[in-house]
């Protein structure tokens, strides 16, 4: 399936990905960035032909970013509202109870990705992709627990929130901080390394099927003795793709001295690194391409 979808995967991946989707669980993949983890979710979406819902972690992302919110401002225009009618007083009472109901309702709910998985509006359970989860704060974290052990959401003012049938999940994670032992229990996981070259030689074959093959080639050999350098980021297979287009832009059929020095920056993002390549790195590693 993945193949189907320009995904090239090993067995590893494949294995647990199938685990995650025939035992019902998450699948949390660690990795270096630029490897294709947030990819296996938009695949495994393609592939199944389910909508596709993304929440983007961040430093502190809350509940109202990540699972609901209430309207406040269509509340107030409600309550407005209802207080300029006329009611007899022994109505009151009774009327401002029926208000309170109202304002905490579906009507004035909005819907952030947690709850529009566990509870999509066409009735079709998605594919959730919870991606960069260790850029948040241990807090939310723990708030997913729940979530991702009962797939539910607890809302106070209306009740317990269960999805019919539980969305298939992928989280991601960077590794910038350890992903708690208790969110790991409930998951699938994998490792998801650079990969081999002969693979990367797959990768950018489906990928960007036009380059010609001596310069994929060459640049796959380029970029795997990069990534045995001492730097302070080595580039990823999405750099490797970026890399080879933008040689194929500038009309390079070979990579040579000249284009590699030229283009560094579309493989590299730092200046340290840069710096490190400038001053006999590219030599270094184009010796190895020849």
């Amino acid at each position: 399936m993945l193949g189907a979808q320009g995904y090239v995967a090993d067995v590893g991946l494949g294995t647990a990905l199938f685990l995650a989707l025939e035992l019902g669980r998450p699948l949390l993949l660690e990795g270096e960035a630029g490897v294709g983890k947030t990819e296996v979710g938009k695949t495994l979406a393609a592939g199944l032909r389910r909508p596709l819902i993304r929440l983007q972690c961040y430093e502190g992302l809350d509940l109202a970013s990540a699972a609901y919110e209430w309207n406040y401002a269509k509340q107030m225009i409600h309550i407005r509202a209802a207080e300029g009618g006329d009611a007899p007083d022994g109505d009151r009472e009774s009327a401002t109870a029926s208000l309170a109901r109202d304002v905490f309702s579906e009507d004035f709910l909005i819907r952030r990705p947690l709850l529009s998985a566990l509870d999509p509006a066409d009735g079709t359970a998605p594919v959730l992709l919870i991606d960069e989860l260790d850029r948040t704060d241990e807090p939310f974290e723990a708030y997913l627990l729940e979530v991702l052990s009962d797939f539910q959401i607890t809302i106070p003012e209306l009740g317990t929130v269960s999805a019919a049938e539980p969305p298939h999940v992928i989280i991601t994670s960077n590794r910038t901080r350890e992903i708690h032992d208790a969110l790991k229990r409930r998951c699938i996981y994998h490792w998801i390394d650079y990969p081999t070259a002969a693979r990367e030689l797959e990768i950018l074959a489906s990928r960007v099927p036009d380059a010609p093959e001596q310069l994929s080639v060459q640049v796959v050999t380029f970029v795997q003795k990069v990534r045995e350098l001492e730097l302070f980021k080595r580039p990823g297979v999405a750099e490797t793709l970026d890399w080879t287009r933008a040689l194929m832009a500038l009309d390079r059929h070979t990579l040579d001295r000249d284009a590699a020095h030229r283009t560094l920056g579309v493989l590299l993002k730092y200046q340290d690194d840069l710096a490190r390549m400038e001053e006999g790195g590219v030599e270094e590693v184009m010796g190895a391409v020849g």
